[in-house]
């Protein structure tokens, strides 16, 4: 009877009309046309029929292995952030409104070319599809995501031209309270005096000066750790392109084609600007002065919603802008607006396009559409060229004015003047020396004496002074010929740190001349030293906390790191040297009980969970680590930021992501990445690449499908893994 009645219910649900839905149907029809590979790193390899199909793989690839970033990081972009990360967060999204509210965002994306459109659908298609068939994942505030999103983060770099603006000073206007000052550095309670700073280095190297011929390039961001993923995206619409990936984001930022490859790095150029203006309180609204004329203020209103305990709260704020862009805060008793690029759609056409060029030429062609604002591009293509443009959306201005601080908005000459041809940029083609570096560095030393003449350009393209990684890399690329691929990520390895060559001398000097038998271990230590760093350098250690101190105690504000160091080598008086000295090594006492001890006891790798703020003990196990801070020069950049309750240090940013390429009839690579490809500790490409992190020992890239498959450890569609 029981088998009978059990037959019957089937048969009734069989009869039954089921509800369909048309979108999730439409989810799993695209993902037929796309095939995921993950490699024996879990590199995805994703291959699709169209170019959207492409990007829905991408994004569904990205869920997989990081979605809380994903989740964030357009959390962050469209200005939704408070409602998870509470009221400190209010002001960030205020921010993001002010340049574009949900209403323009959305008017944004129905202006997009077609092609662009399908796209931004193929992106939060994706998306919603992971979701979809990913029930135990609990969005935190977006629970469906719009193609119009993509609006709000249209290139891949971190702390965009958006974050500039300061959110204290947003805070401060629109709650009318004094500015905040931010969190003094602490000493003794954290690792933070000594942050390591943003940048990233982009070699290329002509065939001259390679062993095959072919041109190279090395890829090299310096950013916080797992901000990037590695993958692989290919179409039969042309595209094929390797490299690092934004959370989030639908294109590679950072990597190659087949014949093309491209690195950013950041610029030093002027793209910001802050205009007072004088505003006019009259009976029908606010008017400001430009000119002889009186303009309406445009006002909006927007409102928010915070996180507050287990409650969503709200408030409203309104928005004002002027022609230059919305205000952002108060300087000199005068509201300000803040100007800088956003052309959202123009932006992400760049950013995607740029994955499928061909050569040099097609890569000009593509940067003459000028909203690559916050970065340098460094390239180099199978034809052999290399090139190198420092910035590419730059304003003109009257030179008279000083843009460096906020300009009167009211005066219509130090309005912007349209942007400068691409050609009237800073450019260097296929110079003659054969190389071309940018370490976030002057361009005017970019390829020794075959860099463009600083003289020969406004003052505001170029405000980057020379670093140490900058001379460094002059040093190694002037020794260069007959470079391998294996060689060119010797060269970005190089232990040798040149901020050290006048700082070392100067204490050994001191100490000459002075003397303190207190001190005489450690003296004698780095008077042999040869200014390489390593995992068992005990000098490095020491040095390391010497300079620290130095930075932090001599603080010449119109001095260069570069050049501070240099001045505390040579004209720091000798009993400061000393007593500087004596600081470092009671700090070094504090926290390891000795002065004396291996770099490599002390600078570790160490990732005990995928959460996006993470965090470190010292109980725990990590890995000794030789590189060391890029501020000493160390092309190898690695560094810690924040505040963390721990004595040793433990790398959050620097080398994450890097790529060494060379071109020629097929294109080879390897590449390396933090910790590894996946968030989840539960994954076994969670920390698969952490060992080869540490040593510099890098993976070949698999490029070509036969390649792909050989290496093949998973292949599915999405939604069927």
């Amino acid at each position: 009877m029981y088998r009978i009645l059990t037959l019957l219910f089937i048969l009734f649900i069989a009869c039954t009309p089921q509800t369909s839905n048309p979108e999730v149907e439409s989810w799993e029809s695209q993902a037929q046309n796309i095939t995921i590979i993950r490699d024996d790193f879990g590199v995805p390899h994703i291959y699709g029929k169209t170019d959207a199909d492409a990007v829905f793989g991408l994004l569904y690839a990205q869920c997989e292995d990081d979605f809380r970033r994903v989740e964030r990081n357009f959390t962050w972009a469209i200005g939704r952030l408070a409602e998870t990360e509470g009221e400190d967060q209010l002001y960030s999204d205020l921010r993001a409104r002010l340049f574009m509210t949900e209403e323009e965002a959305k008017a944004t994306y129905d202006s997009a070319p077609d092609w662009l459109k399908e796209l931004c659908e193929a992106w939060a298609d994706g998306i919603n599809y992971y979701l979809h068939t990913h029930p135990e994942v609990e969005p935190k505030v977006i629970k469906k995501y719009e193609p119009w999103m993509t609006m709000y983060f249209t290139e891949g770099s971190i702390g965009g031209d958006i974050e500039r603006v300061s959110t204290r000073k947003i805070s401060a206007f629109y709650e009318g309270k004094e500015v905040a000052q931010g969190d003094e550095l602490v000493n003794k309670e954290g690792y933070a005096l000594l942050e390591e700073p943003r940048g990233s280095n982009g070699f290329a190297i002509s065939g001259n000066l390679t062993e095959s011929g072919n041109a190279m390039l090395l890829i090299n961001p310096h950013t916080s750790f797992y901000f990037r993923g590695e993958v692989h995206v290919v179409s039969e619409e042309g595209l094929n392109a390797y490299g690092a990936v934004t959370w989030g984001q639908f294109f590679v930022y950072q990597g190659f084609n087949e014949n093309t490859g491209w690195m950013h790095t950041s610029t030093g150029t002027d793209i910001i600007d802050e205009f007072q203006e004088t505003i006019i309180e009259k009976e029908d609204g606010l008017y400001y002065q430009y000119g002889e004329e009186e303009r309406a203020v445009e006002v909006k209103e927007v409102t928010l919603s915070y996180k507050d305990g287990d409650e969503m709260k709200e408030k409203t704020f309104p928005i004002y802008r002027t022609h230059h862009g919305p205000i952002t805060h108060e300087s000199d008793g005068k509201w300000t607006a803040t100007a800088l690029m956003w052309k959202p759609v123009d932006a992400l056409t760049q950013s995607y396009t740029r994955t499928k060029k061909k050569n040099l030429e097609e890569f000009h062609e593509m940067m003459n559409i000028r909203t690559n604002s916050s970065n340098n591009t460094v390239f180099a293509d199978s034809e052999g060229n290399i090139a190198y443009y420092h910035g590419n959306f730059i304003p003109k201005r009257d030179v008279q004015f000083d843009y460096s601080q906020p300009v009167d908005g009211s005066n219509p000459a130090t309005n912007w003047q349209g942007l400068h041809e691409l050609d009237e940029t800073i450019i260097v083609t296929n110079p003659s020396n054969g190389w071309i570096q940018n370490c976030n560095s002057t361009p005017f030393t970019a390829a020794a004496e075959h860099s463009p003449k600083k003289e020969d350009y406004p003052y505001y393209m170029a405000s980057f002074p020379e670093n140490f990684r900058g001379v460094n890399a002059i040093r190694l690329l002037s020794e260069v010929e007959d470079l391998s691929l294996d060689g060119l990520i010797e060269l970005g390895y190089n232990s040798y740190l040149p901020a050290f060559e006048k700082v070392i001398p100067g204490l050994v000097e001191a100490y000459d001349a002075l003397g303190d038998e207190s001190l005489s271990e450690e003296i004698e230590l780095l008077r042999g030293w040869d200014l390489r760093t390593n995992v068992e350098s005990k000098p490095m250690s020491l040095a390391h906390f010497y300079g620290w101190y130095l930075l932090d105690e001599v603080d010449i504000p119109e001095l260069s790191d570069l050049e501070d160091l240099n001045y505390c080598g040579t004209q720091l008086p000798k009993e400061e040297r000393l007593r500087i000295f004596r600081l470092a090594l009671d700090e070094m006492k504090d926290r390891y009980g000795t002065t004396i001890i291996p770099w490599g006891e002390i600078n570790r790798f160490q990732r005990l969970s995928g959460d996006i703020d993470a965090t470190f003990d010292d109980s725990q196990e990590s890995i000794p680590v030789g590189y060391t801070t890029a501020i000493w020069g160390h092309l190898a950049a690695y560094g810690m930021r924040g505040n963390h309750d721990v004595n040793k240090i433990y790398g959050t940013r620097g080398n994450s992501f890097v790529a060494a390429v060379e071109f020629g009839d097929k294109v080879k690579a390897k590449t390396i990445l933090a910790g590894g490809q996946s968030s989840d500790p539960n994954s076994p490409h969670f920390d698969d690449q952490a060992e080869m992190y540490a040593n510099g020992e890098f993976k070949e890239a698999a490029y070509y499908r036969a390649d792909v498959e050989a290496r093949a450890e998973e292949t599915y569609k999405p939604g069927k893994r």
